[in-house]
């Protein structure tokens, strides 16, 4: 049985967390990625079978919030955002915690200004070796309030093994991310590592192995992101494909693949596990279900999609960028982004801006709209987005009356 840990209420909620229990009940082996459908008569929502709170952000929830009950007394820090979600972070900073860092590493607090009394907890994205030997020479354990992601233990794990095995890392991630840095910095104690942020980038560092590409390039494109005294023609010999947990699953193993073609065009398919590791078990299993289930929504072929969760949640925009490919996709932080029935406001990719538009409910009845969410977004969230959204329609059926289908258990 899947550990359950102790989140607080005000996260939870009347109808998704019901739909996804009875979900879990009806299908605890989770073959069926067809989404969960609640139909009010005028307007359907489609639910993907699986979004929100994942194993490592419930974890980093129970442990942040339980140390803020037992120490009352005491300053309390968080090294950074505990996770990409404003909801979250901004009810545990009412609560008094305080952030050391900005998501893209801004110092907010003096390391001088801390004591061996403060708490300072580590976010589940983890954090560097040089942080935390920084809060060690000032008295403070970093282990004690470690939310760090047990899925990204795991990258950092395998990462030391391929390092032991003689091989390089390739990092797939964004540079600037919390936790890619974090990989980084446990992933160059024991073998040279370089950053990829995309599949351009994987084609760039495949060319460079055979050598179509001048040595020259690599500089260019990598030099900022790779540990130092990295030399490709040495260190791309033997590779190992390891990734940012939030990252499309099915972009790491396209690059993984684009990697490993030209590692056999330069050494040949027999001596390919000298020079290649299998990585494939360090991809999370929540992102994973998370975007095969956005695929599985995606082919419902909705009006529109409303996807929820914290603008800067990497794992977020990726189901965005899957969605927005195929419908209408609005990327929403809360209800609050619902102005009216003909006024949304959300952030759009590419610009990296919040946006506005109007008109954005079709005429059309029934509607058929497709929601989901990040794994850093509260189900109490969703209910709030679809409730407000159900507002905008007359005559509709009872929530108890469609929660029918969606037992209590």
């Amino acid at each position: 049985m899947a550990r359950q840990f102790n989140i607080p209420h005000f996260y939870k909620s009347s109808i998704i967390s019901r739909v996804k229990k009875a979900r879990q009940v009806l299908d605890q082996k989770k073959r069926d990625l067809s989404p969960s459908t609640l139909d009010f008569g005028p307007v359907r929502f489609y639910l993907a079978r699986h979004f929100g709170f994942c194993f490592g952000v419930e974890n980093a929830i129970e442990i942040a919030y339980d140390t803020l009950s037992k120490h009352p007394d005491r300053r309390i820090f968080l090294l950074s955002e505990m996770i990409h979600n404003p909801n979250v972070n901004s009810d545990l900073l009412e609560r008094g915690v305080e952030f050391i860092f900005t998501p893209t590493g801004e110092q907010l607090v003096s390391w001088d200004s801390l004591s061996r009394e403060d708490i300072v907890v580590v976010p589940a994205f983890g954090t560097t070796l040089e942080i935390q030997d920084e809060l060690s020479t000032r008295g403070i354990d970093p282990y004690t309030y470690n939310t760090t992601c047990p899925f990204v233990e795991k990258v950092w794990n395998r990462s030391a093994e391929l390092g032991a095995a003689g091989h390089t890392v390739v990092v797939h991630g964004k540079a600037t991310h919390e936790e890619t840095r974090a990989t980084f910095s446990h992933s160059v104690q024991a073998a040279p590592t370089v950053i990829v942020l995309d599949l351009a980038e994987a084609h760039a560092l495949a060319d460079i192995i055979r050598g179509a590409r001048p040595e020259s390039e690599f500089h260019q494109i990598f030099g900022h992101k790779c540990s130092e005294g990295f030399d490709p023609q040495v260190h791309l010999q033997n590779i190992g494909v390891v990734n940012q947990t939030t990252m499309l699953a099915s972009e790491t193993r396209e690059i993984t693949r684009v990697l490993r073609q030209a590692v056999v065009d330069v050494h040949g398919e027999s001596e390919l596990h000298n020079h290649f590791a299998d990585t494939s078990d360090t991809l999370c299993y929540a992102t994973n279900e998370n975007q095969n289930a956005t695929y599985a929504l995606i082919e419902r072929r909705a009006d529109l999609v409303l996807v929820v969760g914290g603008y800067n949640s990497s794992n977020t925009s990726h189901i965005v960028e899957l969605c927005q490919e195929n419908m209408p996709t609005y990327f929403i932080r809360d209800a609050g982004e619902i102005v009216s029935e003909t006024l949304i406001r959300h952030f759009d990719l590419n610009s990296r801006q919040v946006a506005s538009s109007e008109n954005w409910l079709p005429d059309k009845r029934p509607l058929e709209i497709a929601l989901t969410c990040g794994a850093s977004c509260p189900d109490a969230i969703v209910d709030e987005v679809l409730l407000k959204t159900l507002g905008f329609f007359s005559s509709t059926r009872t929530t108890e009356e469609v929660l029918s289908n969606y037992p209590e258990v």
